[in-house]
Order: C-alpha cells, then structure tokens, then sequence
C-alpha cells in the first residue's frame, strides 16, 4: 500500500472526547456522504486504477496515495462518530438507519483529465466542507481534529492541480 499523502504532523488524539449531538450533526457528512471520505476513497481508487490500466503509473500512484490518507481519514471520522456516540454506519448522517451511502456518487468518467478534474473538484469542496466546519463547531477537541484533516485536504487539492496542470501541459509540449 503506497504512503499517505499527508502532513507531517500527528493527528490529535481522540481519547477524552465526550458525546455531543451537535459536533456529531455538523461532521457526519464528512463520513459517508456523497461527498464524503468514503466517496473519496472508490473514487480515487477507480481513478488510479484506470490510470495505471493506461500505463500512467507515476499519476496513478499520486492518486493511491491520496486515497490512502482519505482512507486514514475515514478511519478517524469514524473513531470520532463512536466518541461522539454515534455508530458509524455508513449514512449521511450516523446513526440514522436510512439514506446509506451509495456508489452511484463516484466519478466513472472514462477521461482521464475529466477524472482529474472531477478529483479536484471533489477536493475543493472538502477543503470548503471541512473550512465551514471549523466555523460552526464549538466543541475544541473536535475542532481540532478537523482542522487536522484540513491541512491534508490542502494538500491534495494541491496535489489535483499539479497533476492536471502536468496533463495540461505535457513535458516538451
């Protein structure tokens, strides 16, 4: 399994957090929403498969990479959904026992850039999902946590970006 794209920094630990609702309410979309860390996951996967399938192993292990840390991500969400008092089931919004999270919400283009501009996109948005997050919580401990996941959405939407830039504008062109 390749290295997480991530910063070098620890993740805050999660032990001591106490249930509350309203952290619960305003994180769980992060989990298993259509925008969320396990779309994130199936999306980058199917991403970096067709792009090793094309024979593109450099970008398709930039994009396993990413999905690793969305995978650590999605791990941590988790952990901090049963923190919250929560199970962490895969919905929208946990503990709820409906609107379970489907795979209809990946990418399947079959363009490759199109993929990579559907991944920045879906990086965008958790930068800004996360951002107003840290606006509307109160409770700190979970703020910081999220605040940690954030620096590594940066990342990614960095990463995004380079690499459609790198598509864009191929070496010699």
């Amino acid at each position: 399994m390749p290295k997480p794209l991530i910063a070098d920094k620890p993740y805050p630990s999660l032990e001591g957090i106490c249930p509350d609702c309203r952290a619960l309410r305003i994180i769980s979309p992060a989990y298993a929403s259509s925008t969320g860390e396990l779309n994130a996951i199936l999306q980058y996967n199917y991403h970096a498969v067709m792009f090793d399938g094309k024979g593109l192993n450099e970008y398709a292990e930039l994009i396993d990479s990413i999905a690793v840390a969305e995978m650590l991500h999605l791990k941590i969400l988790g952990k901090l959904i049963c923190a919250l008092g929560a199970q962490p089931v895969y919905t929208a919004c946990p503990p709820a026992g409906f609107n379970f999270y489907s795979a209809k919400f990946v990418s399947y283009s079959r363009s490759l850039k199109n993929m990579v501009e559907d991944d920045l996109l879906a990086e965008r948005h958790a930068v800004m999902s996360y951002a107003h997050m840290l606006d509307h919580l109160r409770n700190d401990r979970v703020k910081e946590v999220i605040a940690r996941i954030l620096e590594d959405e940066k990342l990614h939407l960095q990463a995004f970006g380079d690499l459609l830039a790198k598509m864009e504008c191929p070496k010699g062109g």
